[in-house]
């Protein structure tokens, strides 16, 4: 069964266009062709990565943070509570009103201080500031690593400057050894991120990433198996360009250089919109729709890549509609507004607003016995517990 479900995989027709067999494909001692073999490389090489990473993180960023002053807040710790901590684990991270109060009833405690355990909870399961400074210094290395490695790769290369050259010959065009290692240098960094994904920062768009990562994913290994690498290759340039500058812009941010943040942060809108909303359509998306047919007839791979193409472009729609959101903020209130893909933390401003709220009670209510004693006292009175009511309504001294 294994070996009928490998031969109707590797079909010709899914992955080559008409007219072309894996025959055709075949190495010789001149001439080398992708092979879907070499994928399997990136799997080691992922792990690898994932270990280069550990060891960055833990020797260079770290104590890189505790230098540049990122520093951790103090979070107050939920205290141990079975009934409370079998529901947050099983049930709810955020209960209703409704669960609140059967929960308060049930740890005999009061809803107060049931809602503050949660928030405590929830944040004890949030990232540091020093964790998102140290992931965000890793990314940052790698994107531009790749980012000038694309660059020194494709310089020479005339489909770089001649988006129709990505077709001359197609697919019989011999595979170069840096497009290989460049290739595979980007397909491990992306597997090494869905392996890293359960520890990883998560955002407001988890979702989201995941799609991305699935779809880079199937989008490098499959241009790799049909041989679409030239214009692979020009995807990983484009979209590597703009994250260049988010992931400095985000180790500002943690630093709380908010001049410098604001600054890069207007470099990489500026780069994200024109990479992902205009060189990226007409370069790769109308180069695969259009250009492509004028070497062959559409075949299941044409359609396949543009289908994953798209879903990139939708997902470039979605973030740019977020960072456009916040440069409209960053314009009206001349700074800019906290990454809306954060999970930021409740217990802070909560906390504060249930003390301040606790505060002003107690010091409206002290304020006014200490305002009608002293009134009456400067009027030339005693209080009225010193003082006695006649039946006539006249007050009489005791």
């Amino acid at each position: 069964m294994a070996r009928a479900l490998n031969q109707w995989l590797w079909q010709h027709e899914f992955w080559l266009p008409p007219g072309i067999t894996w025959e055709d494909m075949q190495e010789t001692e001149d001439t080398r062709y992708p092979q879907p073999r070499d994928l399997l490389l990136s799997i080691p090489f992922a792990v690898v990565l994932v270990a280069i990473r550990y060891a960055f993180e833990r020797a260079v960023a770290l104590p890189l943070s505790s230098k540049l002053g990122v520093k951790d807040k103090h979070r107050p710790k939920a205290q141990p509570n079975p009934v409370l901590e079998t529901f947050y684990t099983t049930r709810c991270k955020n209960p209703k009103e409704g669960e609140l109060i059967g929960l308060a009833k049930q740890s005999d405690l009061p809803v107060r201080k049931v809602e503050r355990w949660f928030r405590r909870r929830r944040n004890a399961d949030r990232p540091s500031l020093s964790k998102k400074f140290c992931e965000a210094c890793w990314r940052f290395l790698f994107y531009i690593t790749a980012f000038f490695t694309g660059l020194a790769v494709l310089y020479d290369k005339p489909w770089l400057w001649d988006h129709r050259e990505c077709w001359t010959g197609y697919p019989q065009q011999p595979l170069q050894r840096s497009l290989f290692w460049y290739y595979l240098l980007e397909l491990s960094f992306y597997w090494s991120l869905v392996f890293t994904l359960p520890f990883d920062v998560k955002r407001k768009d988890f979702k989201e990433q995941i799609v991305h990562h699935a779809a880079t994913i199937f989008l490098i290994g499959f241009s790799y198996c049909a041989n679409y690498i030239r214009i692979g290759t020009l995807v990983l340039v484009i979209h590597d360009a703009s994250d260049c500058f988010l992931e400095p812009t985000k180790i500002f941010n943690y630093m709380k250089w908010k001049k410098t943040c604001d600054s890069l942060f207007m470099i990489f809108a500026t780069v994200f919109l024109i990479s992902r909303l205009v060189i990226f359509p007409y370069t790769v998306l109308y180069n695969t729709y259009y250009y492509s047919m004028e070497i062959f007839q559409p075949f299941f791979g044409y359609y396949f890549v543009n289908a994953l193409l798209i879903t990139l472009q939708l997902l470039h729609v979605f973030w740019s509609c977020l960072i456009i959101h916040m440069v409209y903020k960053f314009i009206l209130q001349g700074t800019m507004e906290k990454d809306m893909r954060s999970d930021t933390e409740e217990s802070d401003k909560d906390e504060e607003r249930e003390k301040i709220k606790e505060k002003e009670k107690n010091g409206i209510a002290y304020f006014s016995s200490v305002t009608s004693n002293n009134y009456i006292q400067r009027n030339g009175s005693e209080p009225l517990n010193n003082r006695t009511h006649l039946s006539n309504g006249h007050v009489k001294d005791r």
